[in-house]
């Protein structure tokens, strides 16, 4: 089903002015990230009137409006309300025509306005609708702020996600979430935060509940991270041969991104935290065009070519 999100969410987020409020305000659901400046409209042109839209008046259509005759005005303005629009909003915090806030009232639409200029308007209007209707899902692991990267730390119950968490927390890096992860698809990246009610608290098995932010100090959480790659945590498992020189690259899909995954296993004595430091700065020199694996197959190769 296609998201939807409610207009008092897009009013209270860009602290837009309600002029007139529809008997039907707190029901109406937009579900188009785009908005429309009703240009075409106000001349009387109506096909192909995206009336499913936010509607912008910015001062250029609030000009032409004003400067049209009261009772042309009156038409052009009324074939616009006519339709089942969302919502209209004014930029610039212009003054209504009384006839025009009476033909609101009249077909119960709801009339907002800003004090901000148009472009900007339509900018944050267009940013705030792409967030609050985007695609979501949310996961079972840890998400970090490491040296500014955004890890996801994903395994089985009990392999020790929260206290190589804890571990990098203490090494300076910042925790985003712990447990669950809630991820939206935004302009083509993935971006994660914790649901309001546990953020910044922390599960640890035989200690039980700690508040980071508390024990740690405010450099230590962030409340949200763009999601750059995967490590995925699993018990070490004498049976399986893993991968030694990292030349198969892996990715994990949320959402229909890719994002580049490392398996590490866990047994005593290997210091995960430092591995998943050192992960992150290996991937960040992947993706400068420098591959350590790479780099060295093609050294020893030709070393190997010259001895023939």
């Amino acid at each position: 089903m296609q998201k939807t999100i409610k207009l008092s969410q897009i009013v209270e987020k860009c602290n837009l002015e309600i002029v007139h409020k529809s008997s039907d305000y707190g029901e109406i659901s937009l579900n188009s990230k785009d908005v429309n400046r009703p240009g075409l409209q106000l001349t009387g042109y109506m096909g192909e009137f995206p009336y499913k839209r936010l509607q912008i008046i910015g001062r250029v259509e609030y000009t032409y409006l004003t400067s049209l005759d009261n009772r042309i005005r009156y038409e052009r303005f009324r074939g616009i309300l006519s339709y089942k629009i969302p919502a209209i909003i004014f930029s610039y915090d212009q003054q209504l025509p009384k006839d025009l806030v009476d033909l609101a009232d009249y077909y119960d639409k709801t009339i907002l306005r800003s004090n901000r200029p148009t472009t900007n308007l339509i900018s944050i209007l267009n940013q705030s609708l792409e967030l609050l209707l985007a695609e979501e899902t949310n996961v079972h692991g840890e998400l970090l702020d490491v040296f500014g990267t955004g890890v996801l730390i994903t395994g089985k119950s009990s392999v020790g996600k929260s206290e190589t968490a804890l571990d990098l927390v203490r090494r300076g890096h910042r925790l985003v979430a712990d447990d669950m992860v809630d991820i939206i698809r935004y302009d083509d990246r993935l971006i994660g935060s914790c649901p309001e009610n546990i953020r910044y608290y922390m599960e640890l098995r035989g200690l039980g509940i700690i508040d980071v932010r508390r024990l740690y100090g405010i450099g230590s959480i962030k409340q949200d991270s763009y999601i750059d790659m995967v490590i995925q945590l699993e018990k070490w498992n004498e049976n399986y041969e893993y991968d030694r020189l990292g030349l198969d690259d892996k990715y994990t899909e949320i959402l229909g991104v890719q994002l580049p995954t490392l398996l590490i296993p866990v047994r005593a004595g290997r210091n995960i935290a430092m591995i998943t430091e050192a992960a992150v700065m290996n991937q960040r020199q992947k993706n400068l065009g420098h591959n350590s694996a790479v780099e060295l197959t093609k050294k020893l190769f030709k070393e190997s070519q010259n001895k023939e």
